[in-house]
């Protein structure tokens, strides 16, 4: 993922400058990525940044009129309108970056950063002040890892940077596997590996003399947790007036923004409050290989009724050709925190990285609107595992439950994104610059003084919808929600739509063991056609059994695969073959075996 990596410390110029490249070497991902590097060696600063060529921080290093205060930002920032001409007028002088009046906001504001709003990280350094401060997003979106050595204090984007100059480090730290293994992410800001962390979200850590004086914090959620309840018409209109009059920073910048669009009504209501002109917004939706899904469906007819331009990226012949190389890709871009599965969003951006590098989308609506918890504990084949790596999953069921008691919204807004969506994020963002305004800080601010029943409909964005734009009003979701059908009436529409969201889930990856006999019985018939496609662009168990066999079996089935420490060996190979020759299904444990496997290959055995 585009950011910056770097080093704090007192070491010979030489050395730390030879370090610094090597870790900036780990972020140049793709040839629309720009690099540089900014030194002060007097403060111990040697800090650098991969960013996507013309996007918002591009431009860097930021500095003031008198060089006196220089700015390493990556990531995205939408501020209140008139903002740069404010500054302007205080006699700032800004430069042609887009960014640039970042610096210059630091020196009028004396709350920054905690006015930023946006998913970023940075370093900051006030040569007057002697200090170099590091920071990031409240939501602990834009991940900083960092390593604290007796010479050194390294940060990093991505893991790799760090322990491309410390393969000391590569060890993988056994409580975060469990933690993996059992929901797919680590927990409590540590790292996969050994003595590597994540920076909290909010952080503000300073930094003299080329070592860590304060580790501090510029928000709690705390203070939007007090905040006086409102009734629901109260906060409804709050709502409207904050989402309406901030969505319009969301399209603004000088790079072309394309709307990802899906049959649900978190992109619609972005759909419903977009003002442009007819043709000014290109649309795209995820479609599959057999038959084009609800989401599809609904997005063209939404597009449609908007007059703007619509498409389908399909994730089809050419992304399972290319699925062992968009395997590594997933594992490796996001330092083994995303497993195989999140290939399909990664190849889809990558298509629509040609439409615009800019992917608007309505992600994180239903965590904030609804308090959605988006992941949790799953229940994979235990036998497979050692008692000592059992021991770690179960340990890490049990953090979960601790970290689970909070405030619902708290752990939606700032564990969830933190541990949990970063994840994703940093995927798709090694593509295209992704944006979503239900995570704006006034959006989310507000959603803390929501009664609890708007948590149990959708009442709120119906109506911000309707408000918006009736005709979208009246066009029901993928799974049946609102809108109006003068044929069926709307209860009948989204039991049906429930049925076969339902069924295709058991048909997938869901599958009892039981039925999975009974459908390899009936395989001649190509029941999957009957079942998959309705709401899903992708169907592991069957291409796990089918087109991506021989690659299943190659990996996990590999002498070396099988000797992982942690590993049941005869346990391992009887799923293997049960799920390859259609009789079970294993396709979790499969997802989860394919990326420890390519954890091993990319960061273990890599010089």
């Amino acid at each position: 993922m585009p950011g910056i990596v770097g080093l704090i410390t007192k070491l010979p110029r030489e050395r730390a400058e030879r370090e610094l490249a090597t870790m900036l070497g780990t972020l140049r991902h793709e040839s629309f990525y720009v690099t540089g590097t900014w030194i002060d060696e007097s403060l111990g600063v040697y800090v650098g940044w991969s960013v996507q060529k013309d996007s918002f921080a591009d431009g860097m290093p930021l500095s003031n009129e008198t060089g006196d205060v220089v700015l390493v930002f990556a990531g995205e920032e939408f501020p209140e309108v008139g903002t740069a001409a404010r500054l302007t007028a205080r006699g700032h002088k800004l430069d042609s970056a887009e960014a640039s009046y970042l610096v210059h906001l630091y020196e009028d504001d004396p709350s920054f950063p905690a006015s930023l709003n946006g998913f970023f990280h940075g370093l900051l350094v006030d040569r007057v002040r002697g200090t170099a401060t590091l920071m990031n997003d409240r939501y602990g979106m834009q991940r900083l890892y960092y390593h604290e050595s007796k010479d050194a204090f390294y940060f990093a984007a991505e893991a790799k940077a760090v322990l491309a100059v410390r393969p000391e480090l590569r060890s993988v730290d056994p409580a975060s596997l469990g933690e993996l293994i059992a929901m797919n992410a680590v927990l409590e800001n540590r790292s996969l590996f050994q003595g590597i962390s994540v920076m909290p979200g909010a952080s503000l850590w300073r930094f003299r003399n080329g070592a860590i004086e304060h580790k501090g914090a510029y928000f709690h959620p705390e203070e939007w947790e007090t905040q006086t309840a409102l009734d629901a018409d109260t906060y409804y209109g709050e709502l409207r007036k904050v989402f309406v009059r901030n969505l319009p920073r969301y399209f603004t910048g000088r790079q072309r923004v394309a709307m990802s669009l899906t049959g649900g009504l978190d992109t619609r209501a972005v759909m419903a409050w977009y003002k442009g002109p007819a043709g000014s917004l290109p649309c795209y939706t995820f479609g599959g290989i057999y038959r084009d899904c609800q989401d599809v469906l609904v997005a063209r007819q939404v597009a449609r009724t908007c007059e703007q331009p619509h498409q389908v990226i399909e994730a089809g012949a050419d992304f399972l050709s290319r699925f062992p190389q968009l395997a590594e890709r997933t594992v490796y871009l996001t330092d083994g925190c995303a497993d195989v599965s999140c290939a399909p969003p990664f190849y889809v951006c990558q298509q629509a990285r040609e439409i615009a590098p800019v992917r608007m989308t309505g992600n994180y609506g239903d965590q904030i609107l609804r308090r959605f918890r988006a992941f949790k504990p799953s229940a994979l084949a235990a036998d497979i595992f050692r008692p000592e790596m059992l021991a770690h999953i179960t340990a890490a069921r049990e953090t979960y439950i601790r970290i689970a008691d909070t405030h619902p919204l708290s752990f939606s807004a700032f564990r969830q994104t933190a541990w949990h969506h970063s994840s994703l994020f940093a995927l798709e963002r090694s593509q295209v610059s992704q944006r979503s305004p239900f995570l704006d800080n006034d959006v989310v601010r507000t959603n803390f003084r929501a009664p609890a029943s708007v948590a149990e409909n959708n009442i709120a964005r119906l109506r911000l919808i309707a408000d918006g734009n009736s005709a979208l009003r009246q066009i029901r979701t993928d799974i049946g929600v609102g809108g109006r059908n003068e044929v069926f009436p709307g209860a009948i529409v989204r039991r049906y739509q429930d049925f076969t969201f339902k069924a295709e889930y058991a048909y997938d990856h869901g599958m009892p063991q039981w039925v999975a006999r009974v459908d390899h019985a009936l395989s001649p018939f190509h029941l999957e056609r009957l079942f998959l496609g309705r709401h899903k662009y992708y169907h592991f168990r069957v291409w796990y059994r089918d087109r991506l066999s021989k690659y299943v079996q190659e990996m996990l089935l590999d002498p070396l695969a099988l000797s992982r420490p942690y590993l049941d060996r005869k346990a391992v190979e009887s799923m293997v073959r049960g799920h390859l020759t259609g009789g079970r299904n294993y396709t979790n444990e499969i997802h989860t075996l394919l990326s420890l496997e390519l954890l091993h290959r990319l960061f273990m055995h890599a010089g």
